[in-house]
């Protein structure tokens, strides 16, 4: 017969309890405690700054004492972002520098710092960051003594509000930077196709103009001794008769050059006549249709006329079509191209047949670039433009 348990000594047996005091917690105490005296820094540096800008803005150095101030509180910001790294476990991009162009001038890069939005927004973070730092501070040191227990939960409350203050305003603006970083790396391609641009002209009046001249120079030089010679015969004939060929040629490869530049039928007669003109050139039919009601600004019917002549080109040369079309128009305020023909397609912007450089220099000023080619199905290549109207252009 077994003997009964005996329970009376027994002890109880708990549930393991969670210990809520993790690393993850004790850093973000730290951070609500250091909050407060950097707070103070930075709200003394805000109101003593500005105030102080302001009141001297009557004389030469007030302005320039804000701007300077700004630029301070992009370093607050900075030394702000990486503390909330570090402690909060938030990461905040770094903002784009302040722009510094060639040619500003001291005004130039005043005006810059002054409109700087990071360094406002910095400024107004280190305003704010008192009365909430005085706050989180308080909450948080009591709460070590009195709320024990519940701190923990205190603590993520008080700390999930920082990383929202942070992120508001130390935040680079998304679309803002991400414009700055497009413009900078698109003035890169324009910088670089006019570069190209300049070595083909160079190239092409070395090796075509230039040379087919200097050649009518020997020419008609040996001509003129001959007839000092008086050696008025059929030799001296041919060669002026070369002479005038070498002249007609060159004029040829000098209007084509020309052309190439900014061809004249685009200045005197717009779009329509000259994608028509271009349209004649192709080794295929080409039907064009232009509805503008207005010609677009010199620059954008440039850019529009250069990319059908490409286009144009590689119809001729790789698309083994036996028709194309070019159509052109306006839609509110952008300028749609549409280039289509009926050959083996299968056309890309990485197969080397320039349009990844037509798609870059439509990009530099925020225009599209569409390819759709199947297999065996025909191109049609669409292009976009903003639209500005001619009579807004600055006349020098």
């Amino acid at each position: 017969m077994t003997e009964p348990l005996d329970v009376s000594d027994a002890q109880p047996v708990l549930p393991r309890a969670r210990f809520a005091y993790d690393a993850h917690t004790w850093k973000e105490i730290a951070y609500l405690l250091t909050s407060f005296p950097l707070a103070v820094l930075g709200f003394v540096y805000a109101v003593t700054a500005l105030s102080l800008g302001a009141g001297l803005t009557v004389t030469v150095i007030g302005l320039p004492l804000i701007a300077v101030a700004l630029m301070g509180a992009r370093l607050l910001g900075r030394l702000e972002r990486g503390r909330a790294r570090a402690l909060l476990g938030v990461r905040i991009d770094e903002p784009s520098p302040l722009p510094v162009r060639r040619g500003d001038g001291f005004f130039g890069r005043l005006w810059n710092a002054l409109k700087d939005p990071v360094g406002w927004r910095a400024m107004l973070y280190a305003v704010m960051r008192l009365p909430w730092g005085i706050l989180t501070f308080v909450v948080t040191l009591v709460g070590l003594f009195v709320l024990w227990p519940v701190l923990p939960f205190v603590v993520r409350g008080l700390s999930n509000a920082d990383r929202a203050m942070a992120r508001a305003l130390l935040s680079p603006s998304d679309e803002l930077e991400r414009r700055i970083e497009e413009l900078e790396s698109d003035r890169g391609v324009v910088v670089d196709t006019a570069a190209a641009d300049l070595r083909r002209i160079e190239r092409d009046l070395h090796d075509g103009a230039q040379a087919r001249l200097v050649n009518l120079a020997m020419g008609l030089g040996l001509a003129k001794e001959k007839l000092l010679e008086g050696q008025a015969d059929d030799t001296v004939a041919a060669m002026v008769d070369e002479a005038h060929g070498e002249v007609k040629l060159a004029l040829q490869e000098l209007r084509d050059l020309a052309r190439g530049i900014h061809p004249a039928v685009l200045t005197d007669r717009g779009l329509d006549a000259a994608l028509s003109s271009v349209a004649s050139r192709c080794t295929v039919p080409v039907k064009v249709t232009a509805d503008l009601p207005a010609r677009p600004a010199e620059a954008i019917e440039g850019i529009a006329y250069f990319t059908v002549s490409e286009l144009l080109q590689n119809v001729s040369k790789h698309s083994g079509a036996r028709s194309a079309s070019v159509e052109v128009w306006r839609s509110g305020d952008r300028l749609l191209i549409q280039v289509q023909d009926d050959g083996r397609g299968g056309a890309s912007l990485d197969k080397g047949t320039g349009m990844a450089g037509l798609a870059e220099r439509l990009g530099a000023v925020d225009g599209l670039f569409v390819v759709d080619s199947p297999e065996g199905g025909g191109t049609t290549v669409t292009a976009e433009l903003p639209w500005r109207d001619r009579t807004a252009q600055r006349t020098p």
